[in-house]
């Protein structure tokens, strides 16, 4: 079909079928690489080479610039990894705000009862350690309404218009559990004790910030709401880099 197509037309023939035909897949596991590669490898085989399988001819660009925007000189071709990355985001999206479908509950039942919280460290099954492997990019898109406290980290989230981490680095280091969650840090009526004492006088200082900060801090029995700077829906379009 490519023999009749220009490059134009080609273009829109592999932006079509290359990125829809896996994307049922994608939006539930991550590609290896190696399947990755094959597939950009018969991308840019019909885009550069149309219907001459034994062509010899150099790329006329380099696979990294045709994926990117018009306006940065590319072909906007679809980068699959990156496509991939965003449909798993979704993922994430239904799990941090606890949506009622089944895996999402047996998940959070089996590894994050008792107040625990996923990190970046792999846990679970393949499926799941591949979804863990985002929680960092989804969290940087991602902005949190609190209400309960129990899905987002005291520490690390950006709960409050910075983390308490980035903004309060010394008082950071000497804290017992990193990835403790908002709802069981307020529990304490008292913050040293999750933190180990001593601490320096900078450490201290922060410390009555935070205490003063979180002095009127009010938390209820509603599920917290993670949404996105276009609203509460995700959509993987936007996410996509």
């Amino acid at each position: 079909m490519s023999t009749f197509l220009s490059q134009a037309g080609r273009l829109e023939l592999t932006n079509a079928v290359f990125t829809v035909l896996p994307t049922f897949y994608m939006c539930t596991l991550a590609l290896p690489k190696t399947v990755v590669k094959q597939i950009d490898k018969y991308w840019k085989h019909c885009l550069w080479r149309g219907s001459d399988v034994n062509g010899k001819g150099q790329p006329k660009a380099a696979w990294p610039l045709v994926c990117t925007s018009k306006d940065e000189g590319g072909f906007v071709v679809i980068n699959i990894e990156e496509q991939n990355k965003a449909l798993l985001l979704k993922s994430m999206h239904k799990f941090f705000n606890k949506d009622e479908i089944p895996w999402v509950q047996i998940v959070w039942e089996k590894h994050y009862a008792n107040g625990r919280l996923p990190t970046s460290v792999k846990k679970g099954s393949f499926w799941w350690g591949d979804n863990l492997k985002n929680i960092q990019s989804f969290k940087q898109m991602a902005q949190i309404q609190v209400k309960s406290g129990i899905t987002c980290l005291f520490w690390k989230d950006n709960w409050r218009a910075q983390s308490l981490e980035a903004e309060f680095p010394e008082l950071f280091s000497s804290v017992k559990n990193k990835n403790i969650s908002l709802a069981s840090a307020w529990d304490h009526d008292d913050l040293t004790q999750l933190l180990h004492l001593p601490i320096s006088e900078a450490a201290y200082n922060q410390l009555q910030q935070v205490t003063q900060e979180t002095t009127g801090l009010q938390l209820s029995t509603e599920q917290e709401i993670w949404h996105y700077s276009w609203g509460n829906k995700f959509l993987s379009s936007r996410a996509y880099i």
